[in-house]
């Protein structure tokens, strides 16, 4: 599993979506990114799991308490 965190400026990560594997992560974020800001950071497709945050990170261990049960996984831009 990998996990796909949103950060908003002074505020910690947030879990925001789960993927089953990089690659899959790796493209969901490559297509959620309307401008690149800098390293992980940009402005975001608007109904994407990243839209209203500043940057994004990515790691295949949880990192927060959050329950990987209640966001979305595997999210595609057919799911809009």
């Amino acid at each position: 599993m990998h996990y796909l965190y949103g950060y908003k400026r002074d505020q910690p990560r947030k879990l925001v979506a789960t993927f089953d594997s990089e690659p899959q992560l790796r493209s969901y974020v490559r297509w959620a990114t309307l401008q690149e800001l800098g390293e992980r950071r940009g402005k975001f497709e608007q109904g994407s799991s990243l839209a209203g945050f500043d940057r994004w990170e990515s790691s295949p261990d949880l990192l927060t308490d959050d329950d990987p049960l209640s966001v979305v996984h595997n999210p595609s831009p057919s799911m809009l």
